[in-house]
């Protein structure tokens, strides 16, 4: 079964637009997927964190990989960036998120998904809508409708 699936990725530790683009290309050779679009490139201050401005996009694939695979993939290619968590929300080279799995609603020990601030945070949001202007959140509905409660959060488009 071929899913659908939108993968969050940010950077600010590093070149982390070089980053970003890295990740987006890894997703493009990722085994059992295929990148079908990615959003452009956006730069956004940090939430719950420190350091330098983040770069942000939404990548769009289609996957056979199990949602838990395709996490292990995400680590992996996170981890051939020198991603370290040395606490939460901590700056990274790379950190890349499973934000939707098809319309699937997923709450295991290592995978909560649609991602629990999908709808919280501008830098997801504004590059997933660009992406997807229709998309709905699994459980939560229109993502359309949560732009206004992020709008007080920066965010530039590059």
């Amino acid at each position: 079964m071929t899913v659908t699936a939108y993968i969050g990725i940010g950077a600010n530790l590093g070149d982390a637009r070089a980053n970003v683009q890295d990740a987006i290309a890894r997703l493009a050779r990722l085994p059992g997927a295929s990148l079908v679009d990615a959003s452009a490139s956006y730069r956004t201050a940090p939430i719950d964190s420190s350091g330098d401005d983040y770069i942000n996009a939404v990548a769009r694939i289609t996957t056979t990989l199990p949602a838990e695979e395709l996490l292990l993939a995400l680590h992996a290619i996170e981890a051939a960036h020198g991603r370290e968590r040395p606490y939460r929300n901590a700056p990274r080279t790379l950190d890349l998120d499973l934000l939707l799995y098809g319309d699937e609603q997923i709450a295991s020990a290592t995978l909560t998904v649609p991602h629990p601030r999908l709808t919280e945070r501008a830098f997801v949001l504004v590059p997933l809508l660009a992406l997807t202007p229709a998309i709905v959140v699994p459980g939560r509905g229109p993502a359309q409708a949560f732009l206004a409660s992020v709008a007080d959060q920066a965010i530039s488009q590059l």
